[in-house]
């Protein structure tokens, strides 16, 4: 279970202009990494091309073997909903939807709803939100809400979690809060789990980090 990437580029507009610049990579299972560097360094871009939410212009990309890039929409839709986490900057929570129905959104995708309600619970529990579970999101603090998006990116036991600035928003408090589950996601459940961050204390937090510079690794 491991991400390779050999060669990756990416280029925008007309004329194209390169933003990652043949970059080579690996994550391993249960490895927690961070995307380091300056803003307009590529971060963000590498870990959408990394999560398949963004094609690459050129190069090779493999989760587990399979070279991600010669799936048809349906097989890609399916191996993200299966295999992959992902948790943003912002919650994107339904605003509508309770906490624990958010966080089941990505099995009801699957029809498992019902098998893994269990599941939401527990993971409500674990992220001291079990009281909160059947409130709606603006009934939640900003940390409470990223809480139950990162539930709901646990849901599929993905063996991928993808995280653009997850404690973005958040206060130093339930930042490092947000960092010690992921950390602990990593280790425990053997997920690769890559996040994008800009500060250098939570950069620290993980086991390795990859730094750019104008779409190129430097570190």
């Amino acid at each position: 279970m491991s991400i390779r990437g050999r060669g990756i580029r990416k280029a925008f507009g007309t004329p194209p202009q390169e933003v990652i610049k043949g970059i080579d990579l690996q994550v391993n299972e249960g490895e927690f990494v961070a995307i380091t560097g300056r803003s307009g360094s590529g971060k963000s871009t590498l870990l959408y091309i990394m999560s398949s939410l963004d094609p690459a212009t050129a190069g090779d990309l493999e989760l587990d073997g399979k070279d991600i890039q010669a799936m048809d929409e349906q097989e890609l839709h399916q191996f993200r909903n299966e295999k992959m986490g992902f948790v943003f900057q912002f919650h994107y929570l339904l605003p509508e939807l309770t906490a624990i129905d958010n966080v089941l959104m990505p099995a009801r995708k699957t029809k498992t709803e019902n098998s893994r309600r269990e599941r939401a619970l527990g993971l409500l529990k674990e992220f001291d939100l079990e009281d909160k579970r059947n409130r709606l999101p603006g009934e939640l603090s900003g940390g409470e809400q990223q809480r139950v998006a990162i539930a709901r990116a646990l849901i599929m036991e993905p063996r991928y979690i993808f995280a653009d600035e997850p404690t973005g928003n958040l206060d130093s408090v339930n930042g490092d809060l947000v960092l010690q589950i992921l950390k602990r996601i990593s280790r425990e459940q053997k997920a690769a789990v890559v996040m994008v961050t800009h500060d250098p204390d939570y950069a620290a937090m993980t086991d390795r980090h990859i730094q750019l510079s104008d779409g190129q690794v430097v570190a």
